[in-house]
């Protein structure tokens, strides 16, 4: 099962160009937006399981107004060095109890299709990751239990400002990866059921064509059941919150020399039984302007 976040309101995506309107289908009892659906996620799939949506009128999907699957998540926990190459390439040892953790702020969150200004005098980096979007709330969940709480799989891009990231006497990771647009997610939330393999899906993406980087979701060091149930030790995990799981070899600062995004590149990121995401990179803003409060 395939759910979209069409210009707010949530559709079932039939295929990627028709979808049925969640709260015109179920008369109001499911939707109309993503968050609702995404609090009541269990009574949701019991009523989509005998939904015959063959019977049913369909809106046709444009992809421009696709929003996240998640746009107003209350918790954004973004997951670091966990696949063993990356760690390598960032100069990093391998973590040991858990990854190291920060969030990216929800304002960065944005859809699949977007442009993205790039911060001034910055060095943008990309990070394709696996997204996972929690559909049943849990404090302390068993590993053996963690794909239950899990509503869906989607797509994300953690854009990183290296230098406010890095910056300072102790890094700012959380600020140098929430400028707006910096967590494209999309194009939708897609069922554990139906992506395949569930634990081993291949994610890349490339810039204007190259690709930069590619990997398998089974080369995570901490796979989702694992980061489920480390994270939820600690903090309880809600309807709709969402995990970047963390992104494989391949990323700008990692090279040599270092390579950032530029303006006027695009980016295409995808993974394996979900879909793709693409940013167009635009200059700067001008310091000298200030800041847009409209």
């Amino acid at each position: 099962m395939r759910i979209a976040n069409h210009d707010g309101r949530s559709l079932l995506v039939i295929d990627e160009q028709h979808g049925v309107d969640i709260a015109e289908a179920s008369n109001g009892q499911f939707g109309p937006t993503p968050e609702a659906v995404l609090q009541n996620w269990d009574e949701f799939t019991l009523w989509a399981k005998t939904l015959d949506t063959a019977a049913l009128p369909t809106l046709p999907i444009e992809r421009s107004l696709l929003g996240s699957p998640s746009p107003m998540p209350r918790q954004v926990i973004a997951v670091g060095l966990n696949y063993s190459a990356h760690a390598a390439e960032s100069g990093f040892d391998l973590p040991d109890q858990l990854p190291p953790t920060f969030t990216k702020f929800v304002s960065s969150i944005t859809g699949p299709d977007t442009d993205v200004q790039l911060p001034p005098g910055g060095h943008t980096d990309w990070e394709v990751e696996l997204v996972v979007i929690i559909g049943r709330a849990g404090h302390c969940i068993a590993e053996a239990d963690a794909w239950d709480h899990v509503a869906g799989l989607s797509v994300g891009q953690d854009l990183s400002e290296r230098i406010s990231q890095l910056q300072g006497p102790a890094p700012q990771f959380s600020l140098g990866k929430s400028f707006p647009g910096f967590a494209p997610i999309g194009p939708w939330l897609v069922t554990p059921d139906d992506v395949g393999n569930r634990d081993d899906l291949a994610l890349g993406c490339a810039i204007d064509g190259e690709i930069v980087q590619e990997g398998r979701t089974r080369d995570l060091l901490f796979p989702v059941a694992a980061l489920i149930a480390r994270l939820s030790a600690t903090i309880t995990l809600l309807p709709g919150d969402v995990i970047f799981t963390g992104t494989p070899a391949g990323v700008g600062v990692g090279r040599t020399p270092a390579r950032f995004l530029q303006p006027g590149e695009s980016l295409r990121s995808w993974i394996e039984g979900i879909g793709e995401l693409n940013q167009r990179f635009l200059v700067p803003a001008d310091p000298a302007a200030g800041p847009n409060l409209s």
